[in-house]
């Protein structure tokens, strides 16, 4: 068996072992057939504020962060009585 690779089978025989490896912060691969299908590996510790969630994207280079800065949001339009005339077409 090379490395951390197991069969089907040998993944369902040495579940603990496989589960005891991704603990330890190693990535499993199971195959079927000699070809892989799945990999088990640790769950990354999920981010509790926006702000770590966006430096996460940031570093895995999935999000690129505009460097201007960010203008006050304001509204569109402003039409008198526009949300409570949403409400209640809503509401019928």
């Amino acid at each position: 068996m090379p490395g951390n690779t197991y069969s089907t089978s040998e993944a369902k025989a040495r579940f603990s072992e496989v589960l005891r490896q991704v603990r330890a912060g190693t990535t499993v691969t199971v195959t079927y057939r000699g070809k892989p299908v799945a990999e088990i590996r640790p769950i990354e510790p999920r981010p509790r504020t926006i702000e770590e969630r966006l430096d996460q994207l940031e570093r895995s280079g999935e999000l690129v962060r505009s460097r201007e800065p960010r203008a006050p949001l304001r509204p569109v339009a402003h039409i008198p009585g526009a949300l409570e005339r949403f409400l209640a077409d809503r509401n019928r």
